[in-house]
């Protein structure tokens, strides 16, 4: 189907390097330096599915949202600048302030319909949502614990099994539904022990001394593993977070965790992300896309704000860049997982619906160039991105806008991939000229084109 089928399923396990582009900001988690190939046929076709799908979107959502603060992290004690805290609070005074969100989270205005809408309408092909952050609550309505959206004011609400609603508006809409889920979790008493303190994101005591507190937790997460892929209808992927629980440190039965979800859910994706292993079904280089080519799956993760979930007055990617940067995905053979998040009732803000319809509009007209496109070897020249039809037969080059101007160059041109006959602009089907001198093509634009979008051009070499 592409150039890189063929190394994914003939290597079953090598070690990479994964150079990344210098888009990082504020805390990422590292990308795995190991990719172990599934073997189960039913995942690696569900997985080549995936793969062609290119463009997805990642929704944070939980009690964080309700002041509008990074997601979780703020209880966590580490000091760092990323982690902020009220200062007219303890730590111990900020977590009990925190955990009681609870008791005021109550999303009226949560329409999962729309939301679905909205994603599809940006042209989206698959979506996650995070049933339960590393803060523990969950959103969904579980029988493991009352700290969730199920069991607060929302709870009489007829939406009030937020994940199930989700997930039927995602399936409804024609979106590959996905499961956010963290393993740690901050709120279980199996993981931070209220009899000790919480230093830092890991399980704040010593295993070996309280295996029975260790077990107890293991089989804790299991069961809500369980829940999640028996009540919910289908799901195809399981998007785990939280790489510091993992062999040998936390232990909490991966292997035998991800088999009872396969046998819910016969190919599942599961992407126990940053654990290099055979659980990771693909790569989440988080904010930031590799600098070359990658010959397995992989997904750059990145937000459209500064920030995964919603927070007051914050800075936007014009929906210019982030074509161009799923453009640039895609172009070295990945998908696009755009972060997004709702307010505490429920709603996106107008700017994330203007920014999504505008994405949406783009692929509308030029979605032949991202979906299911292959691979070139060359793939790349300055602000020029290449694809390619899945038969090989036509070359897409994809005009990216320059980060200094917020607009495509006035002179469109590059080296390599020439072209050998008619040349047409996508997005109108019409003809354009060029001229080739040497090895470097030159495209004479149209009048009137918009400048202030990536432009696709379609030829054959």
């Amino acid at each position: 189907m592409r150039k890189f089928c063929f190394l994914f399923f003939t290597m079953s396990s090598f070690l990479l390097s994964v150079p990344m582009s210098a888009q990082q900001q504020g805390f990422v988690h590292e990308t795995s330096s190991e990719y172990t190939a599934p073997e189960d046929p039913a995942v690696i076709e569900k997985l080549e599915q995936w793969r062609d799908l290119k463009f997805g979107v990642l929704i944070h959502w939980g009690l964080y949202s309700v002041p509008g603060i990074v997601e979780s992290w703020s209880i966590c004690s580490e000091d760092v600048d990323w982690i902020r805290r009220r200062d007219d609070m303890s730590y111990d005074e900020y977590k009990q302030w925190y955990w009681g969100l609870k008791d005021i989270f109550n999303p009226v205005d949560f329409d999962p319909e729309a939301w679905a809408e909205m994603i599809a309408g940006a042209g989206a092909r698959y979506a996650i949502f995070t049933s339960k952050h590393h803060d523990g609550f969950c959103m969904f309505d579980t029988d493991e614990t009352d700290f969730s959206i199920a069991s607060g004011p929302f709870g009489e609400n007829e939406k009030a099994d937020v994940l199930k609603h989700v997930l039927n508006a995602f399936r409804h809409n024609g979106i590959m539904p996905g499961v956010y889920f963290s393993k740690p979790d901050w709120h279980c008493p199996y993981y931070w022990d209220p009899h000790y303190a919480t230093p830092d994101r890991h399980v704040n005591y010593v295993i070996d001394r309280h295996p029975e507190s260790w077990q107890k937790y293991s089989e804790y997460t299991k069961r809500q593993i369980n829940e999640l892929t028996t009540r919910y209808g289908d799901i195809d992927i399981l998007w785990l977070d939280g790489g510091w629980v993992a062999a040998p440190d936390e232990d909490i039965d991966m292997d035998g965790i991800v088999a009872m979800a396969r046998r819910n859910q016969p190919g599942l994706i599961t992407v126990d992300r940053t654990v290099r292993g055979k659980n990771e079904n693909y790569l989440t280089p988080e904010r930031s896309i590799p600098k070359t080519q990658l010959p397995y799956p992989w997904e750059s993760c990145i937000t459209m704000t500064n920030d995964w979930g919603w927070v007051p007055d914050a800075q936007y990617k014009s929906s210019a860049k982030i074509i161009s940067l799923l453009s640039e995905v895609v172009a070295k053979g990945g998908c696009l997982l755009l972060g997004i998040g709702p307010d505490a009732k429920g709603v996106f803000e107008d700017k994330v619906a203007d920014t999504m319809a505008e994405i949406g509009r783009w692929l509308d007209v030029n979605g032949e160039a991202i979906y299911g496109a292959g691979v070139l070897e060359h793939y790349n020249d300055g602000l020029v991105w290449f694809t390619s039809s899945e038969d090989g037969k036509k070359v897409y080059a994809i005009q990216t806008v320059d980060d200094a101007t917020g607009e495509i160059p006035a002179s469109v041109n590059w080296s390599g991939n020439l072209p050998s006959g008619k040349m047409k602009l996508l997005q109108t089907g019409k003809k354009v000229g060029y001229k080739i001198e040497g090895n470097r093509v030159t495209v004479k634009l149209p009048s009137g084109v918009n400048r202030k979008e990536p432009l696709v051009f379609v030829y054959e070499l």
